[in-house]
């Protein structure tokens, strides 16, 4: 799949320029899992939060509440890990695939960017001057370094999005009529998503939060910034899940001894989540006031929509694994199951983070039904779903995708195998402990976002006496996750700093094809993607707008308050 460029068509990148690319994408990658590591640390204190067992007294006065904790995990873990990982991996496999030059002034600029950000929102977030969660709903106030911070944050994260069409326009100027590589597109259209995604949260911050903060206005529209922020809400979702297709798609299928079924297929996944995923972010205010009902309905069917692509990547990966395991050997109805290199540790984790999106997937259909909906909002089903989505899907990838990346770019072997492995499948039966758990104890109305282990013993007994055993669950799983996390963080230091090894250096998998771009037309269709970016535009628009101008022709005047 991978593109081959003669020097006199393009520039080619010489060995030297492509260490320095990999150096690029290493101080992305380990920067973003630094993140995850204390994301996760935090994280095990919200889980035996639910088991009923307050460790927060404990952490005086590096933590004073469980709130921070909640706030440190939520943005270290979905904003900071996810932005850093994602932005160097949309830009590097494109310049290898098409063999170019990305522009590396502009990723150094938006890896320091990033970090700059980061900088400021945890020195906020450390000093307890905003524990306004990671969704930082107003009237809850926080510092202005959060905002701020926040603001840089995602500004950095769309600047990929010029390096990587800068590749394809010079590889287009170079082959005319040819379809963009496969790879390229599914980079490009993922970070035109987001381009179009991230326009809710930065109206959100630099119209509403930066000045607000600042004390430029002095109220906030508390309804405005909440549908401003799911704008991008949702959608970022896919943000963090589409970059995880690109290696689910085009290379595990090699990984695992097969070929990719179909080129034209992946294409119409990754157009249609471009085209369904932004205008659906509405479906998170079922029960808000302020939007009509007719709104809500119409974001009912286009959030259900979003489960077409979910439904081909489904079938079309499937097909690839069934494919790849009966060439291993695989027979009758499940041989290919069996047959699948259960010992890699990369391919398992990919594998594995499949079978926890289908129960993730379920469950958004529960969470993206207006009805449905009503049982389980703002209940613990709703972090256990998100913990099987991004807290599975996308982090059991990436963890899987590390073990072939770093002795990649670092030309050092990966350490011990075997507890790379391990490292997996403890990740896997925590997270899916913890779903269990979360979702049963959510549909029992256990709350979410509560600092129940802060309550005396014997309320807490009567409130969740009778769903303890689920919330057990939630704590076990927590535990369990951490000790494969524990797992992971050796391996991935170990290999960092191990010796260096020739023989290490592992190329990119790119995957080969049975079924090619050549003559498709869903291809062709799929290709123009400033014609689907404005089309998606439109329909965003035709949805926002009308939910958006009542709010802004009659806006709520609150002022702001600190809890915590």
């Amino acid at each position: 799949m991978s593109a081959v460029l003669s020097p006199t068509a393009l520039s080619v990148p010489t060995t030297q320029e492509i260490a320095g690319e990999k150096k690029m994408l290493l101080a992305f990658w380990v920067t973003g899992f630094l993140a995850l590591m204390v994301g996760i640390a935090i994280g095990v204190l919200q889980s035996t939060n639910y088991a009923g067992i307050d460790l927060y007294p404990y952490l005086q006065p590096f933590l004073k509440t469980y709130y921070q904790g909640l706030t440190l995990h939520g943005v270290l873990n979905a904003f900071v890990f996810t932005f850093f990982t994602i932005s160097g991996w949309l830009m590097y496999l494109p310049a290898r695939e098409l063999n170019l030059k990305p522009m590396m002034g502009l990723a150094w600029f938006t890896y320091g960017l990033m970090l700059l950000g980061t900088l400021m929102a945890a020195y906020a977030m450390f000093d307890n001057s905003s524990s306004v969660l990671y969704t930082f709903y107003p009237p809850l106030e926080g510092s202005p370094w959060f905002y701020l911070g926040i603001t840089l944050v995602v500004v950095a994260s769309l600047l990929p999005l010029a390096v990587v069409l800068d590749m394809r326009a010079r590889w287009k100027k170079a082959h005319p009529g040819e379809p963009t590589p496969l790879v390229t597109f599914m980079s490009a259209t993922t970070l035109l998503m987001w381009l179009l995604a991230a326009l809710g949260a930065a109206m959100e911050a630099v119209f509403l939060l930066d000045p607000w903060s600042l004390g430029l206005t002095h109220t906030i529209d508390p309804l405005l910034a909440r549908t401003l922020f799911w704008w991008t809400g949702h959608p970022i979702v896919y943000y963090w899940l589409m970059p995880g297709y690109i290696t689910i798609y085009a290379m595990l299928p090699r990984q695992a001894g097969g070929k990719l079924v179909s080129d034209p297929l992946t294409r119409l996944a990754f157009l249609l989540l471009l085209v369904f995923s932004v205008p659906v972010g509405t479906h998170h205010q079922y029960t808000d006031p302020g939007i009509a009902p007719v709104i809500k309905g119409v974001v009912t069917a286009l959030t259900l929509s979003v489960a077409i692509p979910s439904l081909i990547t489904a079938f079309t990966v499937a097909l690839s694994l069934e494919y790849a395991g009966r060439r291993r050997g695989g027979k009758g109805l499940m041989g290919w199951w069996m047959a699948l290199p259960w010992k890699d540790a990369s391919v398992a984790a990919q594998v594995l983070a499949l079978v926890s999106f289908i129960f993730g997937g379920a469950g958004g259909i529960v969470n993206a039904s207006w009805q449905l909906d009503n049982v389980v909002h703002n209940t613990l089903w709703i972090p256990a779903h998100f913990h099987l989505t991004v807290g599975t899907m996308t982090t059991l990838v990436f963890m899987g995708v590390s073990f072939w990346l770093l002795p990649h770019l670092t030309g050092r072997r990966l350490y011990s195998p075997k507890l790379a492995l391990a490292s997996v499948w403890l990740w896997f039966i925590g997270m899916m402990t913890w779903g269990l758990g979360g979702h049963w104890a959510g549909m029992d109305g256990v709350p979410r976002r509560s600092w129940v282990s802060g309550l005396p013993h014997g309320q807490y007994m009567r409130l969740y006496g009778a769903v303890h055993p689920a919330l057990i669950l939630v704590g076990i799983g927590g535990v369990i996750a951490m000790l494969g996390a524990v797992a992971f963080y050796i391996v991935f230091f170990g290999t960092l700093f191990g010796r260096k090894d020739a023989k290490a250096m592992v190329a990119i998998p790119f995957a080969e094809v049975i079924a090619g771009p050549q003559g498709s037309i869903i291809v062709r269709i799929a290709d123009r993607l400033g014609f689907w970016t404005l089309v998606t535009l439109i329909i965003t628009l035709a949805v926002y707008i009308p939910v958006l101008w009542p709010m802004i022709t009659h806006p709520i005047h609150a002022p702001g308050f600190v809890l915590w």
